[in-house]
């Protein structure tokens, strides 16, 4: 089984793609922020990291930028969920490291589909 961290700092966010992902077979792992993710993926190696941009005390871009900085947890698929369809803001996640982009409201099926094509 799969294990997804998911990084964001809304409830309800997370409470979406917690469904979303368990109603596919996932194991998932939450996180209430950047600097929460950091401390999560101590314990964990999970298979794909999907984290908000947005966020209080670490954004997701820095949060990227943190686990690329990491050499064990470099090769980690990241995708970002967020509001944002901005091409800069695009550009700047793909330069801190992230493997893709989904945008809010998001469709569960391409959300699942995009986590097996990062994943696999």
């Amino acid at each position: 089984m799969k294990t997804i961290l998911t990084v964001d700092d809304s409830r309800t966010m997370r409470e979406m793609l917690r469904r979303a992902l368990q109603d596919s077979g996932f194991n998932v792992v939450q996180a209430e922020d950047g600097v929460h993710g950091i401390e999560v993926l101590q314990g964990i190696d999970p298979d794909v990291i999907i984290t908000d941009v947005n966020m209080p005390r670490m954004d997701g871009l820095q949060f990227i930028e943190e686990v690329r900085a990491d050499r064990e947890r470099r090769a980690i698929p990241i995708l970002v969920l967020t509001t944002e369809s901005d091409a800069e803001k695009k550009a700047r996640a793909r330069a801190a490291g992230a493997t893709g982009w989904i945008v809010k409201p998001f469709d569960p099926v391409k959300l699942i589909d995009a986590i097996n094509r990062v994943a696999a």
